[in-house]
């Protein structure tokens, strides 16, 4: 996987087989603000990135790019 959140985050939603529209009901945000993560326009805010963690099961640190 690569570094990066944006990347992590939208590589971690296809391998999980989701679409943007269906990650964005599951973390109570617009569609559109999946795009602005996956294309590193805006981050989400700390409630937002640990429930992004807590969706796929995943530390924080990894979201951050801090661990593999």
């Amino acid at each position: 996987m690569n570094n990066s959140f944006p990347e992590r985050l939208k590589e971690l939603r296809q391998e999980k087989n989701i679409g943007q529209i269906q990650l964005a009901k599951e973390l109570d945000v617009g569609k559109s603000i999946i795009s602005l993560w996956e294309r590193g326009e805006c981050e989400p805010t700390l409630s937002k990135l640990i429930a992004i963690a807590k969706f796929f099961e995943v530390s924080i640190d990894y979201l951050a790019g801090i661990e593999n």
